[in-house]
């Protein structure tokens, strides 16, 4: 049986990669064999597109070869680790995924939305998530958390523009991406975004786990 995939979405400052390792946890505690990687450099040749990608010497990459970028990416995370998970029947969790590429490339940066969704399908292979989760979170308070590589610091603008692309896309898509408020204890935030990994669960189970509850 094909196993499951789950992103995480979000303005930079959310607390995504935390939660993915809450998730990891309790999934793995309930008998769940679980992958958890990122985006960008979730794979060794990753890695290496991610630091052209993220380092502060390339401040003027410009928004279509950062998009490419972040397909070829995209690509060897598929073909070398997702798919193969997803065909063992584990659980995929990954911190970013093709909906941070639209929401900073189209909505911030300006690139054509038909264009660019073409792209990332081709990337990779039109695989979408069984489930994604935006953690939603005011920008301002969501930059106070953040470190400053370079897509970090490109500014309020950017990260108030790609909230608004998150929440356009779960209007688009109310069936797959769920947005859950990132404000207070990471254990609060955790337990809703629980609420609709426990949903998931309940309509694809998966063989070999404990029983689920909420």
């Amino acid at each position: 049986m094909r196993g499951l995939f789950i992103t995480l979405e979000g303005i930079d400052g959310t607390g995504k990669s935390t939660q993915a390792k809450l998730l990891a946890q309790r999934l793995k505690e309930l008998g769940y064999p679980v992958v958890l990687s990122k985006e960008p450099g979730g794979t060794k040749i990753g890695a290496q597109i991610a630091g052209v990608l993220l380092s502060n010497e390339n401040r003027n990459l410009c928004p279509k070869a950062e998009m490419l970028l972040f397909a070829a990416d995209r690509a060897q995370h598929v073909q070398e680790l997702i798919r193969p998970a997803l065909e063992r029947g584990e659980i995929v969790i990954s911190s970013r995924y093709l909906d941070s590429t639209l929401a900073y490339q189209c909505w911030g940066h300006g690139l054509p939305l038909p264009e660019v969704e073409e792209v990332m399908m081709i990337a990779t292979g039109r695989l979408l998530p069984d489930l994604t989760v935006v953690l939603d979170l005011d920008p301002s308070s969501a930059l106070e958390r953040t470190g400053g590589d370079r897509l970090e610091t490109e500014g309020l603008k950017l990260q108030r523009k790609a909230r608004e692309a998150y929440l356009a896309l779960a209007a688009r898509n109310p069936e797959r991406i769920r947005i859950v408020p990132a404000s207070g204890d990471p254990q609060e935030v955790f337990e809703r975004i629980w609420h609709w990994v426990l949903h998931l669960l309940e309509k694809r189970p998966l063989p070999g786990s404990k029983e689920v509850k909420g």
